[in-house]
């Protein structure tokens, strides 16, 4: 079990991605538009930086939905592989069974 404290965090990231995705956006946009004169990309590189640094998904972190593990999280599931082999052993994935030859 992860600690408690790990996973509010990235919790309170995702809502701040969530939030200024648009904006970010927006400014990413007029950074790439090469239509775009030297000072307006300036500015949006600055309004960029002003951001709040958990306002970036880089800084997002896959965890376990069920444990808050961050390390070997299978995207398909949202779980750890340990998680996902005790529920998979109890039969609580339909569809999926251990594999056996």
């Amino acid at each position: 079990m992860a600690k408690k404290s790990k996973v509010v965090k990235n919790i309170q990231r995702e809502k701040m991605v969530d939030r200024y995705y648009d904006r970010r956006l927006k400014l990413k946009a007029i950074v790439k538009d090469p239509n775009s004169t030297y000072a307006e990309k300036r500015l949006a590189y600055q309004k960029l930086e002003k951001m709040p640094r958990d306002a970036n998904p880089i800084r997002l972190r896959n965890r376990c939905n069920l444990t808050g593990r961050p390390r070997g999280v299978y995207r398909r599931f949202g779980l750890s592989r340990i998680s996902l082999r005790e529920m998979v052993n109890n039969g609580l994935i339909p569809g999926v069974r251990k594999a056996s030859w």
